[in-house]
């Protein structure tokens, strides 16, 4: 069924969960999260060229989903206020046991501008470093994969064929570590010719 929306309609909360509020605006019914101030994705790979994917089971699918990590900002009242990303560093070392030293966001844009009115912020973690097991917290059960660069379509299409989803926004974050490699790659290639010339003079 077709809504006509007005820009300026209120929104209503219809019903408010322990996470999340079931909104009516204008007629348009979606979700939003009430527990946090933002999402954040984390994009990480290894200096030995390793992307970092976790597995989860997801109740809302009924199904095993391979992502990047993730989590939500300012999700814990009894703990003081954080930016997005400091949360990705947390995220990250609770959900993989990686820290990192350098968080670059990479883009922001809506979870799913049809159904939800949350914003999700992309991020790539640098110079990682490996303190603990990870696995989540408490109430998750993740499982980490280490797969390398040149080897994660093949990898998520196996992982497809067992049953698997996979969370579309993972080809966007493997679209920038991709461009990253062929930057760095190009990157060496004109240092070492130019090193050539020189020697050659």
């Amino acid at each position: 069924m077709r809504v006509r929306i007005a820009r300026r309609s209120k929104k209503h909360i219809l019903h408010s969960g322990k996470f999340l509020h079931f909104v009516d605006r204008g007629g348009w019914e979606y979700f939003e999260h009430n527990s946090c101030s933002a999402i954040v994705i984390i994009v990480a790979m290894t200096k030995e060229g390793r992307v970092i994917f976790v597995e989860q089971y997801r109740p809302p699918v009924g199904k095993k989903v391979v992502e990047f990590p993730a989590g939500l900002v300012n999700d814990h009242k009894n703990r003081r206020r954080e930016s997005i990303f400091s949360a990705a560093k947390r995220e990250l070392m609770e959900e993989t046991g990686y820290r990192a030293e350098k968080i670059v966001k990479l883009l922001e844009g809506p979870v799913s501008s049809g159904s939800s009115g949350d914003i999700v912020t992309m991020v790539r973690a640098f110079d990682l470093k490996k303190v603990c097991c990870g696995g989540g917290d408490e109430f998750e059960n993740i499982i980490v994969h280490e797969v390398p660069l040149q080897e994660t379509d093949r990898w998520l299409c196996e992982r497809r064929k067992k049953g698997y989803l996979i969370e579309p926004k993972i080809y966007t974050g493997l679209y920038f570590l991709k461009q990253s490699a062929e930057d760095s790659e190009a990157f060496s290639t004109r240092t070492a010719r130019a090193k050539r010339r020189r020697d050659k003079n």
